[in-house]
């Protein structure tokens, strides 16, 4: 294929994707109708009291996503050093790829095009590091807050309570061991013949020490504190007299439950509003208030950002001889 072929093919691809992610966007919008009982539930409230709420809801989206940047950085630097600004452009056009796969898998694609041909499948094993790191905060902060949420509301029988805190001790334990021995996975793919051969791929696994493991889950912590803060604000704002820490324990749970789920993320919200409903009604009556909640804050952690990413697609580097600003 020529170059002048290539830049077209790559120009048609590029506008396909966002057209697509565009129109599938639109789509989902016009039909949510959690999104509308939202809307319904806002124009009740003063106007001032909204644009400050909502404000500082996205200028934590922003937060969040910008600390996901940096630690995108701090990953692909042993694999090829970028800007954070290329970070940033590299994470947004992820989220755009994300809305409409399964699993988030177009994410792995909206961000390893931007490195060099070479280094594409290395940046998605270094991506899934992150990932992982995200994940253990996840399901170690989950199954704390589900074990107190069994224990508070005395679901179950005081032995399988305890039997229940020491699953969950041992669930967490084994999280933070494998990943802080993240190259373990390096030693057994290299006893595998098959996969031997790949090992210019994983091999990067054993260059991420534990100092800078923890540094990378130290990110993955402080974007949790920033997404929970978010529903924290949403919760507290719309439906006002929860207990502070049922809010967050119950986002814990949320989190930990969706994290759990495999999902397509302009579907998700149907997934997150059936389990917030599921566990919110053991602390308040306002279904009605508690999906707005989930609604106003899928919409902003993701369509939003997945708009703005809509702009960066154009940056996508297929062939590696794409002129990119």
């Amino acid at each position: 294929m020529s170059i002048q072929s290539k830049k077209l093919f790559s120009i048609f691809i590029k506008i396909t994707i966002v057209v697509f992610a565009l129109w599938f966007i639109y789509v989902k919008l016009v039909s949510n109708n959690d999104l509308k009982k939202f809307i319904a539930l806002v124009e009740t409230l003063p106007e001032n009291q909204i644009k400050l709420v909502i404000s500082m809801v996205m200028l934590l989206m922003l937060l969040n996503w910008s600390l996901e940047a940096i630690k995108w950085k701090r990953l692909i630097k042993p694999v090829e050093p970028i800007t954070l600004w290329k970070a940033i452009e590299s994470v947004f056009c992820g989220l755009t790829l994300a809305v409409f796969t399964p699993n988030r898998i177009g994410e792995y694609g909206g961000r390893v095009f931007f490195l060099s041909p070479k280094r594409r499948i290395v940046g998605v094993v270094a991506m899934a590091v992150g990932n992982i790191s995200q994940m253990v905060i996840t399901n170690v902060f989950g199954a704390i807050a589900l074990s107190i949420f069994i224990y508070s509301f005395n679901l179950l029988d005081y032995r399988l309570c305890l039997a229940g805190f020491a699953i969950a001790a041992v669930f967490c334990l084994f999280f933070l061991v494998f990943y802080f021995n993240i190259k373990w996975l390096n030693t057994i793919l290299l006893s595998i013949k098959y996969t031997q051969k790949y090992k210019k791929f994983y091999t990067i696994l054993g260059k991420y020490k534990k100092m800078e493991l923890l540094k990378i889950l130290l990110f993955s912590f402080a974007r949790y504190l920033v997404f929970s803060t978010e529903y924290f604000i949403m919760f507290n704002w719309l439906v006002p007299g929860i207990d502070y820490m049922h809010i967050l324990m119950l986002v814990s749970i949320l989190f930990f439950v969706q994290s759990s789920l495999p999902s397509l993320d302009l579907l998700d919200i149907g997934i997150r509003s059936v389990t917030a409903l599921f566990f919110f009604k053991f602390v308040t009556n306002q279904s009605t208030a508690v999906v707005a909640c989930i609604a106003s804050i899928w919409f902003i952690n993701i369509i939003i950002p997945a708009i703005l990413g809509s702009y960066f697609v154009f940056k996508l580097n297929f062939f590696g001889s794409d002129k990119r600003s």
